[in-house]
């Protein structure tokens, strides 16, 4: 099953590289060179505005969540959002949380606890940790997967997660980040190289981000699309 993101990624490649060739176009950002700026983040409803007190970030299930009720310290306490969506509170029991936005979450858990405990409570919901986002890494990894996002994580530290880059097997040049920017599919191409010896910064990965690490050598799609970038107008760092 840990192929099937793989194989879909060729088919879109592949289609891409297929309208290049006919003469279609594909619009992006010029390739760029170390010390360029670095790949967009996502759509706005996207890991960087869940980190920034996650303003439009919909809580799901398994995240942790720290709920906090000013000068009642019994009732502070972090709390992980089980599989139904769910949380359990002191005094007021089960709480729907998956689905909400943090600031939806806490206008319910102030009405809860005011209706028969409180009197004007402040209650504040902070995500500590994302485990519903998850990013996608495939290739020539020691163990390929999907992997849950549980705070910020650079590229490296993604790659670590999945078994470190099969140095026999990989193509240093070939990293690649794949993301929804604008409503539209962008990617950018990474020497490891680079990153670990400071060269190039180690980028942030947001939710719902693919990497894929190419074979070095190999004839597949991912391998005529490095080699396309600069007609498909895809930004890189090499």
């Amino acid at each position: 099953m840990r192929r099937f993101p793989l194989i879909c990624l060729m088919l879109v490649l592949s289609l891409m590289l297929t309208a290049c060739a006919s003469g279609g176009s594909t619009h992006g950002i010029p390739r760029a060179g170390a010390g360029a700026a670095p790949l967009p983040p996502p759509d706005s409803n996207n890991m960087e505005q869940a980190f920034q007190e996650a303003t439009d970030y919909h809580i799901g299930a398994m995240d942790m969540l720290t709920i906090s009720v000013f000068g009642v310290d019994a009732l502070s306490k972090d709390v992980r959002v089980n599989a139904k969506g769910q949380i359990s509170l002191p005094l007021i029991g089960t709480v729907n949380a998956g689905g909400r936005t943090t600031q939806q979450l806490e206008a319910e858990l102030k009405q809860l606890y005011s209706a028969n405990y409180l009197q004007n409570p402040q209650v504040s919901v902070f995500v500590k940790e994302f485990s519903s986002q998850k990013v996608t890494l495939e290739g020539a990894l020691g163990h390929p997967g999907i992997f849950p996002i549980t705070g910020k994580i650079t590229l490296l530290q993604a790659l670590a997660l999945a078994g470190g880059v099969d140095e026999a097997k990989a193509d240093p040049r070939g990293i690649v980040i794949m993301r929804q920017v604008n409503g539209r599919r962008m990617a950018a191409a990474y020497d490891i190289r680079m990153l670990r010896n400071g060269t190039i910064d180690d980028p942030q990965l947001y939710g719902d981000d693919i990497v894929v690490v190419e074979e070095s050598g190999s004839k597949s799609a991912m391998r005529k699309f490095l080699q396309a970038m600069p007609i498909l107008g895809i930004f890189t760092m090499f």
